[in-house]
């Protein structure tokens, strides 16, 4: 893809970049009753708060399809639901694969270009209670389900993401294995080694299944990009932590036609490990610290790893009550793609997450959405984010005068208090999220 170059009115995108936005089944469409997450939520656990309705998009993925193409966006990654698809083992249900197969005919007849999911976090509560991704036969279980995606993904779809940041699946794994000892306060745990083999495994089975269905498709999968930043002296050390939780990763993406970057923060490493952002840090409502530039390193040390494999920035984004904050984080976002494109890296597409407020696995007050949802009516209303880059998905421009370096007032995040934020963060933790403050994925 050619690099973006400057205008006299700012940075021109390539022709043909993806311009989007991204959910995921379960924290958007509600009542996703047959999987892990909801029996995990209404199991007495530690979960305060269930996904519920979450934004009705099941039923009102149309009205969400009209705003972003009305907004001016080009690409729409969403994810299908195994829990929907094979509620139980080897019943494939024709009416779910007929929903999905609507959803890829709508954003077809509204001009968007569909990017699928096939895996979101979420799996089937049988399939979690056999053993997960470490059970004897999980990857043939996978694939069997791969392959009955056939009608939803076998016609007009050209990007399928097989997994959803396996490295944050992996962490989970490991998380759960600690029981009640807590993770680090930043950083991750070392994910589990059998779940990191299981899903490379599934990933490149499912990868063949897709090719298998369509030849035409693009696959690939996501990674969770922590942007591993070494302090001095800390580089052999900061290598070797990146790797099992992030690198690994990316090294089985590079027969793929494509590898997901998603990335919203960094994470300091010290000789002696992780070390917490700054106290004076302006945080998002997650508790990360707000870093633009975020994206930018992770793309380049994606870039390192992977070879000549094309790059797409699936998720990037912002939990914030200041939608001005949000827009000066995208820009910034944005003048990072630009800068590794004027470097000579085949970066494809920025998709931002989220287009909808959402379900962030534990707690719906992050919120991440270009659209806001009401709680109790699901009406949907764009943020002048989405307008603003729904605009520059129209003219591929981003505006000379745009910088994410403008003023920031310190508290404009409208943070959560901080005893809830713990509270939020332990829930999350203890149910598989395995966030913490120097972590970006969202599992």
């Amino acid at each position: 893809m050619p690099a973006a170059h400057v205008t006299a009115n700012g940075l021109r995108f390539p022709d043909g970049f993806l311009w989007g936005a991204s959910t995921a089944a379960h924290q958007i469409e509600g009542n996703n009753v047959n999987s892990d997450w909801w029996h995990m939520e209404h199991g007495g656990g530690s979960i305060a708060e269930p996904s519920g309705d979450a934004a009705d998009s099941y039923h009102r993925w149309r009205e969400d399809m009209d705003l972003l193409a009305e907004l001016g966006f080009t690409d729409y990654r969403f994810s299908i639901e195994w829990a929907r698809i094979e509620p139980a083992p080897g019943h494939f249900s024709k009416a779910e694969l007929a929903h999905y197969r609507r959803m890829v005919d709508g954003a077809l007849e509204r001009g968007l270009r569909p990017m699928v999911t096939l895996h979101h976090f979420t799996v089937p509560r049988w399939f979690a209670e056999c053993g997960g991704w470490t059970a004897d036969g999980a990857v043939d279980l996978f694939e069997r389900y791969v392959r009955a995606t056939a009608p939803v993904i076998g016609a007009g779809v050209r990007h399928v993401c097989t997994i959803n940041e396996p490295n944050m699946i992996a962490v989970a794994g490991a998380v759960r294995d600690l029981g009640t000892e807590a993770p680090p306060t930043a950083g991750l745990v070392l994910p589990d080694k059998a779940t990191t083999d299981a899903l490379i495994q599934a990933h490149h089975r499912a990868t063949a299944a897709v090719k298998a269905i369509s030849a035409d498709i693009q696959a690939g999968w996501s990674v969770a990009n922590q942007v591993y930043q070494a302090l001095p002296g800390a580089e052999a050390a900061t290598a070797a932590y990146s790797h099992p939780r992030e690198d690994v990763f990316i090294e089985a993406a590079r027969d793929d036609d494509w590898v997901g970057v998603q990335s919203y923060t960094r994470t300091r490493v010290g000789t002696d490990g992780t070390v917490p952002a700054p106290d004076d840090a302006e945080r998002t409502l997650t508790g990360w610290e707000y870093y633009p530039r975020a994206v930018g390193y992770a793309l380049r040390h994606t870039a390192e790893i992977v070879g000549d494999v094309p790059l797409i920035v699936t998720e990037n984004g912002i939990a914030t009550g200041d939608d001005s904050r949000r827009i000066a984080y995208t820009t910034g976002a944005l003048q990072e793609v630009s800068a590794a494109l004027e470097d000579g890296l085949d970066v494809r597409g920025y998709l931002h997450w989220s287009a909808l407020d959402n379900y962030e696995w534990g707690s719906y007050k992050p919120t991440f959405g270009l659209i806001s949802v009401d709680p109790d009516t699901f009406a949907r209303t764009p943020r002048p984010s989405a307008a603003w880059l729904g605009g520059l998905a129209r003219t591929g421009v981003l505006p000379r005068a745009a910088s994410w370096d403008s003023p920031q007032p310190r508290q404009a995040a409208q943070l959560l208090d901080p005893q809830e934020s713990c509270k939020e963060q332990e829930q999350q933790d203890h149910g598989g999220a395995a966030r913490s403050e120097g972590q970006g994925g969202r599992p």
